[in-house]
């Protein structure tokens, strides 16, 4: 059983169940209305998200950073081009999942998803890798809110990297949930799954 069966079958007992749904739903339907207004600030210089209700803006990143995500970006860009495998974004790629806006620092689409894109979309939907860069910042979202809702909705592979300890943790989804399918330090290669056939020595990454 998985968190969020064992959310429901929780909830599902309780015998205020329905009034407790009712108040939740009024606050969300507010909360979307606050979305709609982060939807019409939106343009290709904002670099914000939208997680439960609330705008979170972000700050310039470390040199070790954006370092990190332009290796791989480069890496993994090339052999999804050359591969035709499906489309590569970094950074500003905002993807819509159900009640949160996200951009992670680096995403993947297979040629399935990505062949609808248009020139002028701004919004995305669920990736099938996404990977996120640690920093002091980000790094609680990063771990739990962020990685509870991409297993919700379905994105098969999670990857967290950390600029400073030279670590790269690969979580693989099973039953909505991510399990931690191994992580490399410093030294190993790590194979993607979704990206058939991608893999890289984690020392590229932070060289």
């Amino acid at each position: 059983m998985n968190q969020l069966d064992t959310i429901y079958l929780q909830l599902k007992a309780m015998p205020q169940a329905a009034l407790l749904i009712n108040r939740l739903s009024d606050e969300l339907k507010d909360e979307q209305k606050r979305r709609q207004a982060f939807y019409n600030l939106v343009h290709e210089n904002l670099n914000a998200e939208f997680i439960n209700g609330e705008i979170v803006m972000h700050s310039p990143v470390m040199e070790r950073h954006w370092r990190s995500c332009t290796n791989l970006t480069t890496f993994l860009n090339y052999y999804v081009l050359i591969n035709n495998l499906g489309r590569v974004g970094t950074e500003k790629v905002m993807i819509r999942l159900t009640r949160n806006d996200y951009e992670p620092d680096i995403v993947f689409f297979t040629t399935e998803k990505s062949q609808h894109f248009t020139p002028t979309q701004l919004l995305f939907p669920a990736p099938d890798l996404a990977v996120e860069i640690l920093s002091d910042s980000t790094r609680e979202r990063d771990y739990t809110l962020k990685m509870a809702d991409y297993a919700a909705h379905g994105i098969p592979e999670y990857w967290i990297i950390d600029p400073d300890q030279e670590t790269v943790e690969q979580y693989l989804l099973t039953d909505n949930e991510y399990y931690l399918h191994q992580k490399l330090s410093k030294q190993g290669t790590l194979k993607a799954q979704v990206v058939k056939g991608f893999e890289i020595e984690i020392n590229k990454i932070f060289a």
